[in-house]
């Protein structure tokens, strides 16, 4: 296969578009950030659907779609934070040349986009114009997770007690054998994960977090600071661990605001 051709269907699997910029509704997607968001253990791009609508039409909104869910439900899970980093990274690299690329990431996807936003650095010598991690603790705060090892009852209740799962779907035995596999092996991921512990970015770096969030406490969501050599902010929401959904509006504002005084970057 044409090498080009190549590229763009590996990342059209990886990336998805809910809502045209209004660049692009103008014709001209060559200008504005692009602002790639990344989902939680167990979740999908098309949970930052709602969160596209409402950046619409100021901010170019992508959501990646890890293997395994949705449409990509047949291709192998990937195991590890590291393996399934390095797949983002290879599949976003080439759009760290033209023009601004923002991060956001929620929960696994907020470690995720920091592992992503390291290797920018490490191997491309940028890094992204801005790093939103939401509703997740710092790499130098490790907390012993077994989740993945409950069996399939205590994994629902897991997800009943964040929030953030339509739990009526997940009465539906067939749902259960389609979604478990998937949730269990980000879980064993994410929770086996030992970051780096003195990683930082350069990047201007915004955290969000719910105070009633059981899964990051106000310490663990402030030692972000010291893995940011840019700008640094924390922003706490009421609510819990998925507070973005009760103020998508107002987050989608901060990010709006964040993103206007980004300058278009040439090749």
């Amino acid at each position: 296969m044409n090498p080009v051709v190549r590229r763009a269907a590996e990342t059209d699997a990886w990336i998805r578009s809910f809502h045209a910029s209004a660049e692009a509704a103008d014709g001209d997607a060559s200008g504005g950030v692009r602002l790639v968001c990344l989902p939680h253990a167990g979740g999908s791009a098309s949970y930052f659907h709602p969160f596209s609508a409402a950046l619409s039409p100021h901010v170019d909104t992508f959501a990646v779609q890890y293997p395994g869910r949705q449409d990509r439900r047949a291709e192998p899970l990937v195991e590890t934070v590291p393996e399934l980093a390095e797949r983002i990274f290879d599949v976003l690299e080439e759009w760290a040349d033209d023009r601004p690329l923002a991060l956001f990431g929620h929960s696994m996807g907020a470690t995720l986009a920091f592992e992503v936003a390291v290797r920018m650095e490490e191997r491309l010598g940028t890094s992204p114009a801005a790093l939103f991690l939401s509703g997740r603790r710092a790499p130098s705060h490790f907390r012993t997770e077994r989740v993945h090892t409950r069996d399939d009852e205590g994994i629902l209740a897991e997800l009943a007690a964040q929030g953030g799962t339509d739990m009526r779907l997940l009465r539906d035995p067939d749902v259960q054998a389609m979604v478990l596999p998937t949730v269990r092996n980000d879980y064993r991921a994410i929770e086996t994960h030992r970051a780096d512990p003195d990683a930082a970015v350069s990047c201007p770096v915004t955290v969000l977090t719910g105070d009633k969030d059981g899964k990051v406490t106000a310490t663990e969501a402030a030692a972000w600071e010291r893995h940011s050599r840019g700008a640094f902010a924390l922003r706490t929401f009421p609510g819990g661990h998925f507070f973005l959904d009760d103020h998508r509006e107002s987050v989608a504002d901060l990010v709006r605001t964040a993103l206007a005084g980004l300058s278009p970057r040439r090749p």
